[in-house]
């Protein structure tokens, strides 16, 4: 239906609102029939794709360099001038085709989600909306430019992780309180952006008419399928069934350490063996062998991995002046999915590629569905697009050693699954922790507004959830350590959903202990629905359940010890 849209990346970041406009009217002046809906849904979502791949490139390129004021120039140029237009225009669609009745059968989920974000947008939201990514932004700054000088040289924080491996504690203590110390230097200025943050969500809210910003958020993320009031039963399930499974590993590490108490220090040390593990030496080691592993899983996956590599759609070094943290987008008109990461030439970065390849395959294998609003990750449900990443974590860990063309010695291999399922155990206290910091703020917006009060309600939460750790003397440590959590900054109340999909990937990890290539094959045709059925369907369509409760969650926690039981036999 639209014809002539630029379909290379550099004329697509060249677009001015200028070339979206006639394309959008052309879609709002068609009379809407049954006949032409699909041609209009195509038409649409190739006008979708250029805008999400545009914006998509050019937040890439503030990521990896955050210091290049031409590049942040060009991104807010995109979210002042072209976004806010489009988003308006959009919004004109979705009344069209919600006006039309028109009952598509093979729509139903992209009309429920449409249906969602026809109901919360505001006009008077564009500017906030725009003010939010620019506080996003200024946040990425502060915490990209953060390095710390040691022993006369200039590191980032990825850098500095590999001494927290080291086996005298005196240079991991040194080494932790180093990077602490420049944490802290920012604390006003978080503290003071987070002020800008809160002012502009609680005006979002209010403009969208709905009675609180966890409200909005839970229209804007589609939670159609749970509340607030489950994941606080979450909450409560990881509280009673995983925080005493994690104490058990922490004071095993107590022993293994000789120490009283395991100090924020001592959390990542290796307790196994001698030297910390170390799978490779050059970036171009770590992809190829990441790749290997990925064929393993399944001949396809190393195909889309190798794809990757071809076409320079890997960042995974760690430089001054690149964001922190790592992620995976996709540029929706190529259909190719772009990771970035921070090496630290640690295991944990094995196990982010790992994650991030996931959500790879994912894009990969929905890329066949045909309609943007069933297949961008915008309408793909997170909690199911976790299940992707960490699923693949799971089932490559059995293809991780030597033997398999991977990183490491059987007994080495043995090493890091277990340490990998510890820190399975040990990620869902910290989750709640977050998730439930946040519900905290957003329904106590007064007091969720002031950073000090802040500070004093996530030591409260983390002395709930991780009583394990020893922080005393390190008050400001622990109370400003939501401030690293850029989730609670750029992504509010995404969180739950990576303790979600961790139940569900171990279900699809269970379900390979069984049958290795049958769980594959249902994880791979889960991928492949896009957003085209509901979450809990995804979840089915994996041979896995869409759970909250504490028998559920107790089951899998049974099964992790139990397998880290004879993990620890092989190491």
């Amino acid at each position: 239906m639209l014809k002539n849209l630029p379909s290379t990346p550099e004329a697509i970041l060249k677009m001015e609102w200028a070339d979206y406009e006639p394309h959008f009217k052309l879609l709002e002046e068609t009379q809407l029939t049954i006949e032409n809906s699909d041609d209009w849904l195509l038409g649409w979502s190739a006008l979708a794709d250029r805008l999400d791949e545009q914006y998509t490139r050019l937040y890439v390129a503030t990521t990896q360099f955050t210091n290049d004021k031409e590049i942040e120039k060009r991104f807010n140029h995109f979210v002042e001038d072209i976004q806010p237009q489009s988003r308006v225009e959009e919004q004109k669609l979705k009344e069209k085709i919600l006006v039309s009745g028109l009952q598509l059968k093979n729509f139903h989920m992209g009309l429920k989600r449409l249906r969602a974000e026809a109901d919360i947008f505001k006009e008077a939201n564009l500017d906030l909306l725009v003010e939010e990514q620019k506080l996003n932004a200024e946040y990425n700054q502060i915490l990209g430019s953060q390095t710390v000088l040691w022993e006369g040289e200039e590191r980032t924080a990825a850098q500095m992780f590999p001494l927290l491996l080291e086996k005298d504690p005196a240079i991991r203590e040194k080494a932790w309180r180093a990077s602490t110390a420049v944490r802290l230097e920012n604390r006003d200025a978080i503290n003071g952006l987070w002020k800008k943050y809160m002012a502009v969500r609680i005006k979002i809210a209010e403009n969208a008419g709905m009675p609180d910003y966890r409200s909005y958020a839970w229209a804007q993320k589609f939670r159609f399928d749970y509340s607030p009031e489950d994941c606080k039963t979450f909450h409560r399930a990881i509280e009673e069934v995983v925080v005493p499974a994690a104490k058990r590993i922490i004071e095993k590490r107590k022993k293994k350490l000789g120490v009283d108490s395991v100090r924020p220090w001592d959390q990542n040390v290796d307790i196994y063996d001698e030297n910390p593990l170390k799978p490779y030496q050059t970036i171009d080691e770590l992809k190829s062998k990441s790749r290997d592993i990925f064929t393993k899983v399944d001949p396809k996956f190393g195909e889309y991995f190798q794809t990757m590599m071809d076409e320079d759609l890997l960042d995974l070094d760690s430089r001054k002046n690149k964001a922190p943290g790592g992620y995976n987008l996709i540029y929706g008109v190529s259909k190719r999915p772009f990771i970035f990461m921070n090496s630290s030439g640690t295991h944990g970065d094995v196990i982010t590629l790992l994650h991030e390849g996931g959500h790879a395959f994912h894009a990969f294998e929905a890329g066949v569905v045909p309609y943007f609003h069933e297949r961008s990750e915008n309408y793909v449900p997170a909690e199911f697009a976790e299940v992707a990443s960490m699923a693949m974590e799971l089932l490559a860990s059995p293809y991780i050693s030597k033997e398999h063309g991977g990183f490491y010695t059987e007994a080495e291999a043995a090493r890091a699954r277990l340490e990998h399922l510890e820190g399975i155990i040990t990620f869902w206290p910290y989750m709640a922790l977050v998730d439930a910091f946040q519900h905290w703020i957003y329904e106590n917006p007064k007091d969720g507004s002031d950073p000090l009060l802040c500070e004093n309600k996530w030591s409260e939460l983390w002395d709930r959830f991780m009583p394990y750790i020893d922080y005393s003397g390190l008050e400001d440590a622990k109370k400003t350590y939501w401030h690293r959590q850029l989730h609670i900054h750029n992504i509010p109340f995404y969180y739950i959903e990576y303790g979600i999909a961790q139940l569900g990937a171990v279900q699809v990890w269970a379900n390979a202990l069984k049958d290795q290539k049958q769980a594959v094959a249902k994880y791979r045709k889960a991928l492949s629905l896009g957003s085209t059925v509901s979450l809990p369907e995804l979840f089915e369509a994996a041979g896995i359940k869409f759970a909250f409760d504490t028998k559920t969650l107790k089951t899998y926690v049974d099964l992790i010890e139990e397998q880290m039981k004879k993990l620890e036999q092989e190491k």
